[in-house]
């Protein structure tokens, strides 16, 4: 699996989770999601994911997107 797909996977858990949590435990959560959302945002303007840094420095396969 490419750096690009496991950036969308883990992105779209932890929003998912994170709208989980906010109906069990506290409508809090859904800061978690904003901030989630706004990061993929931003990297898609700029390029720019710390998420796909930290997958690149483990070793992972780039893609078209995260290089």
């Amino acid at each position: 699996m490419s750096i690009d797909r496991m950036v969308f996977a883990i992105a779209g858990l932890f929003i998912l989770g994170s709208l989980a949590l906010s109906q069990l435990h506290s409508i809090h959560w859904l800061w978690f999601t904003a901030f989630v959302g706004a990061n993929l945002a931003q990297s898609a303007f700029t390029g720019f994911c710390p998420l796909a840094i930290i997958l690149k420095s483990m070793g992972a396969k780039p893609g078209q997107a995260f290089g």
